[in-house]
């Protein structure tokens, strides 16, 4: 007669744990590179300034209509046109949430046309 031999089926933990450990030492040393901050140093809270978009910076609503500091402007290349040479190269739009997403690469397309070097989309965040 002869006897099975019953195979176990364990996973190895010995590897798991080896690899567990080494992550947890890389992250060890990976956080203490950064240089501390001073104990004694107050970092400035921007959380109670107005939120504005920048002044050269075209506002698109939701309807596609386009203002620049409150006043209607008619196409891209009149805006462009209205900046200074500097201010051409990197043109920021600031586009309603609501607005098509068609219609904001459509704009930023008509803007390079038109003689912009890079087109800048200004978020939520970007103005937080």
């Amino acid at each position: 007669m002869r006897r099975k031999i019953a195979k176990s089926n364990r996973e190895p933990t010995i590897a798991l744990i080896n690899i567990v450990f080494l992550m947890l030492i890389f992250f060890l040393v990976a956080g203490t590179l950064a240089a501390p901050l001073d104990k004694g140093l107050s970092l400035v809270q921007t959380d109670e300034i107005e939120q504005t978009a920048p002044a050269d910076a075209l506002v698109v609503h939701s309807d596609g209509r386009m203002t620049r500091m409150g006043v209607p402007v008619a196409s891209a290349a009149e805006f462009v046109a209205g900046l200074a040479q500097e201010a051409r190269e990197r043109v920021r739009i600031v586009p309603d949430r609501d607005l098509p997403a068609a219609t904001l690469v459509g704009l930023g397309r008509a803007l390079r046309e038109a003689g912009a070097g890079s087109v800048v989309i200004v978020t939520e965040r970007g103005l937080q």
